[in-house]
């Protein structure tokens, strides 16, 4: 093992130190079953609306324990080649080219398999993240943009950290990853794959803890900005958008305003910033009708957004 990795902590509380030393602000639920992930050696399955830090608590498991991160980024249509392995055709081919006038028992190797061997084996992050001689975290990240079968695949892997090659036959994990699926509930996943898995819901934090997560990331801002952007972004996010603004577009707020030398959001400010936080143009349009009138005017006297955002 890598001396860089660190020894597994003994207490929840260990957990929440560590993952704050790596920018992460864990609160009691996370670190407990961050702390019972890698006692019990079993995968967690992260659930929450889009931005609420799902991804992050695996990068920040990663940092926090020294381990490389092996992430596996989940679209339709993934498949098992793309996601475990696929061989090496091209060079298998070669291979068979080569000795295809070589002697006789050159040719009867080829015919045995031995172009089904690790030489000619491609990984793919599941793979790698079993075959790794190093722990890792293996992130899946948003799961449930697969289908059923995709997640009938990874119960052997999820189960016993082992993947079977038909060529080959099984392939043990010689260390314990780390393993963190992330879900933004666009569907209901499988019982046979929440069985295998500590389950944890993450939510948009409350205004305090958000106020901390962005002065942890930026720690120029006043407290009394922090406590104002925290309470125009909650505002935002009562209203019905495509795409509330995340926790990371908030602290990208909090760096654009520093940056910008604001020392309060009025009307004037958030006009000239919305677009750090929304993404989508109706989105806009609804925001700056909605929240931009109710800020105030600006110093210089601008009035701020109209009713049709401009």
């Amino acid at each position: 093992m890598s001396s860089t990795v660190s020894p597994l902590p003994d207490t929840p509380e260990e957990v929440a130190s560590a993952l704050r030393e790596a920018s992460y602000l864990a609160d009691d639920s996370t670190a407990l079953i961050s702390f019972l992930a890698q006692r019990l050696g079993k995968p967690i399955l992260v659930e929450g609306p889009a931005g609420v830090g799902k991804t992050e608590l695996a990068k920040a498991l990663a940092r926090a324990s020294g381990r490389e991160l092996v992430r596996l980024q989940c679209y339709e249509g993934l498949d098992e080649a793309k996601a475990l392995y696929e061989w090496n055709y091209r060079k298998q081919l070669l291979q068979i080219q080569a000795t295809a006038s070589s002697s006789p028992e050159s040719q009867a190797a080829i015919e045995m398999g031995e172009i089904f061997t690790e030489d000619f084996l491609l990984e793919r992050p599941l793979m790698k993240a079993i075959a790794n001689p190093e722990p890792v975290v293996l992130l899946i990240d948003e799961i449930d943009k697969t289908d059923q079968e995709f997640e009938a695949m990874l119960l052997e892997l999820l189960s016993d950290f082992q993947i079977t090659i038909p060529e080959m036959g099984r392939i043990e994990a010689t260390t314990h990853p780390i393993v963190v699926l992330t879900s933004n509930n666009s569907r209901e996943l499988t019982e046979a794959l929440k069985r295998r898995c500590l389950y944890l819901w993450l939510d948009y934090p409350s205004a305090e803890r958000e106020i901390e997560i962005i002065r942890l990331h930026a720690p120029e801002i006043d407290q009394a900005l922090a406590e104002r952007l925290v309470e125009v972004v909650d505002m935002i996010r009562e209203l019905d958008l495509k795409k509330p603004p995340s926790i990371a577009e908030s602290i990208d707020w909090a760096r654009t305003l520093i940056l910008m030398g604001a020392d309060d959001i009025d009307a004037k400010v958030f006009k000239e910033s919305l677009s750090i936080i929304i993404k989508h143009r109706t989105d806009l349009d609804l925001v700056a009708e909605r929240i931009g009138p109710r800020l105030g005017r600006s110093r210089d006297g601008d009035p701020g957004p109209s009713k049709n955002g401009n």
